[in-house]
């Protein structure tokens, strides 16, 4: 099996549970935060919901200057409009690694502020970067809520929610 098929094969995998996650994110609770540094939920949400269109950026692109392209997240209200979010992104990601070739993941990729470099990544580097920071900000959107004493669906396996004492 090759990389770009190791990869959509992941992404698939990720999106399934992702998906499960966002779906219980309630409306009501966009604000709520579970400490003043953290981010909303609605925020949080947003940027899980939008990772999986990193990998299209990824390899389609050479960089992201945040200086040169502010970055804002879409306006959602509802959570079926946050759903539509990660549903395109996905879509996009898949879209960019079916048609990508192994030699197109070889290229460094740059992630900067102006003059400021945050990370210089291969595109795979990149790829696999965006799907880390899936996992993990899903994770922290768990967190949120197990906080909020909403159920969460189980990522490797069944949650404490899912399983029957």
């Amino acid at each position: 099996m090759d990389i770009i098929q190791l990869l959509s094969k992941e992404l698939e995998q990720e999106a399934q549970t992702t998906r499960k996650m966002l779906q219980r994110v309630p409306e009501d609770k966009w604000d709520w935060k579970p400490h003043e540094k953290s981010m909303s939920l609605k925020v949080l949400s947003l940027h899980v919901a939008e990772l999986a269109g990193w990998i299209s950026m990824a390899i389609n692109t050479e960089e992201l200057d945040f200086a040169a392209s502010p970055y804002t997240q879409p306006p959602v209200q509802t959570n079926a409009e946050l759903l539509q979010v990660f549903e395109t992104a996905l879509q996009q990601g898949k879209e960019a690694l079916a048609k990508a070739t192994e030699a197109d993941l070889q290229p460094n990729w740059t992630l900067r502020t102006g003059e400021h470099i945050h990370v210089v990544l291969t595109k795979y580097e990149m790829v696999r970067h965006a799907l880390a920071q899936m996992i993990h900000h899903r994770a922290q959107l768990g967190v949120y809520l197990r906080l909020l004493n909403i159920p969460i669906p189980g990522s490797y396996g069944p949650s404490a929610d899912e399983m029957n004492f």
